[in-house]
C-alpha cells in the first residue's frame, strides 16, 4: 500500500472537492468531460443576432430567389429595340449637333412619327452644311427638305438637296426653319429621317 505524505493527501482531497462541486453544479444534464453537445436552433438564433429560430440551423436556409427575377437573357437585342445610328449636321468649321430621329425602317425594325420640329442650330445664310452618320458609313441616298418653324406637318416643304453621299447641301435663306434629312441605308438595312431646326442668319 502506498504510503501517503500529508501534503499530498491534503492536495488529493482538494482536487476530489473541486470535482464533485462541478459536478453538482452541472446537473443531470451535463455531458460527459469532453463531450460537445450539438447546437439547438434556438441556441444558434441567440448566438447570431437577427436570426429566426426557424432558419437557424436549417440546411436549406439562405437567400430565396425574387418572386418574379429571371436570367437576363442574353445576345443581341431584338431587331425591333434596335434604332439606326444618329446623324450629326455641321456648318463648315462649325460643332457638329444630332438630329432628332424621325420615322424610320432598321434592320427589320421600324418605328413612324410626325415632322418634327428639331435640334436647334444656328447657321449663316447659304453655309455650307453636311451630316455625317454616328456609324462613320454614308448613306446610299439621301434627300433634305425644309418647312418653316412650328409647321405641323411637312405639307409645302421646299427641297434643299439630294442624291449618293456624301450628304451636303446649301443653308436656307434668313428666318426658322424645320429641316428634315431622309437617308437611306446601304445594304438594305432601311431608312431613317433626322430634323434641326435652323435659324439662318
Amino acid at each position: 500500500m502506498p504510503r501517503w505524505s500529508l501534503r499530498g493527501l491534503a492536495m488529493a482531497i482538494m482536487c476530489l472537492a473541486q470535482i464533485t462541486t462541478a459536478c453538482t453544479a452541472a446537473g443531470p444534464d451535463a455531458s460527459p468531460a469532453g463531450s460537445v453537445r450539438p447546437a439547438t436552433a434556438s441556441a444558434l438564433a441567440s448566438a447570431t443576432p437577427g436570426a429566426s429560430p426557424a432558419l437557424a440551423g436549417s440546411p436549406t436556409s439562405g437567400a430565396s430567389p425574387t418572386p418574379g427575377a429571371s436570367p437576363t437573357p442574353g445576345g443581341s437585342p431584338s431587331p425591333s429595340s434596335v434604332e439606326p445610328p444618329t446623324a450629326s449636321l455641321a456648318a463648315e468649321g462649325g460643332d457638329p449637333v444630332i438630329g432628332q430621329l424621325g420615322s424610320f425602317t432598321w434592320d427589320g425594325g421600324g418605328s413612324d412619327s410626325p415632322w418634327l420640329p428639331g435640334t436647334p442650330l444656328i447657321v449663316g445664310t447659304g453655309e455650307r452644311l453636311s451630316v455625317t452618320l454616328g456609324g462613320g458609313d454614308g448613306p446610299a441616298d439621301w434627300s433634305a427638305r425644309r418647312v418653316p418653324a412650328g409647321t405641323a406637318d411637312g405639307s409645302g416643304a421646299v427641297d434643299l438637296g439630294g442624291g449618293p453621299s456624301p450628304v451636303t447641301f446649301s443653308a436656307p435663306g434668313p428666318g426658322s426653319w424645320s429641316v428634315q434629312v431622309v437617308v437611306r441605308f446601304a445594304g438594305g438595312l432601311g431608312s431613317a429621317a433626322y430634323y434641326w431646326q435652323l435659324t439662318v442668319r
